[in-house]
């Protein structure tokens, strides 16, 4: 059952990407994740009330840290689909599986075994050849951080099956991500040029928003109950 809701997460996920596709060519990176993430905070403020769970967290740190690694990740991926071809934007940010064992492995302790350790030279391998000879020239900033998102991606999803294993409720862990994203995003949105929003813009927006949400969700759950390297693998799903 967990696998099936990282199955769910993924589609979403990607569902998600073709939204923001579209907006970036009447936003920019800044603007998609700030709203995004402020419609995000409404509907999880709604449901953390609906579900009678309370605001304060025991472990803010670790909150504070996915919140963070979650917010860089998200404005970084948001750059590279505006800069690349979605498939390719996308390919790159699902390397976060593959940093995902690594960082199981150096701070959690868990021994990799021979397969995993081939499977993870493969992909590796991958992304190499991915990012070069793939890419044109003029690509590969872009390629780089789509790769560098997917890195990040990685050290949150550490720390939200961290925050699992200490019994902390999912609605809880995005709400944090949400108010924090809104945070900084409204701050960098600020120093850059603010665009319009008419009604073609705003379903794609509600969209992104919305479909995160769910996806959030439902990703969340999957590393909070099952085995976090199997859910990580099942994004490529997307």
């Amino acid at each position: 059952m967990q696998a099936l809701w990282m199955v769910v997460a993924s589609l979403l996920f990607a569902a998600m990407g073709v939204c923001v596709k579209l907006a970036a060519d009447s936003f920019s990176a800044a603007e998609i994740v700030f709203y995004r993430s402020a419609i995000s905070l409404v509907l999880m403020t709604a449901l953390v009330r609906a579900r009678g769970i309370a605001f304060a967290t025991p472990y803010w740190r670790l909150q504070l840290f996915r919140g963070a690694s979650g917010f860089v990740s998200l404005l970084m991926y948001f750059y590279a689909i505006a800069m690349l071809p979605l498939a390719t934007a996308v390919t790159l940010n699902y390397t976060s599986p593959l940093f995902l064992a690594v960082y199981f492995a150096a701070f959690a302790g868990i021994r990799l075994r021979a397969g995993m350790i081939v499977a993870l030279v493969i992909g590796f391998v991958g992304v190499v050849l991915l990012l070069k000879p793939t890419l044109a020239a003029d690509q590969l900033l872009g390629g780089l951080i789509a790769l560098g998102s997917g890195i990040i991606s990685g050290l949150a999803y550490f720390n939200v099956r961290e925050l699992g294993t200490r019994g902390e409720p999912e609605s809880r862990t995005v709400f944090y991500f949400s108010l924090l994203a809104t945070l900084c995003s409204a701050l960098w949105m600020l120093a850059n040029e603010f665009h319009p929003v008419d009604l073609r813009g705003g379903l794609l927006l509600f969209g992104v928003g919305g479909l995160a949400t769910l996806a959030q969700l439902c990703m969340t759950r999957a590393y909070k109950r099952g085995k976090p390297i199997v859910a990580a693998s099942l994004a490529y799903t997307a």
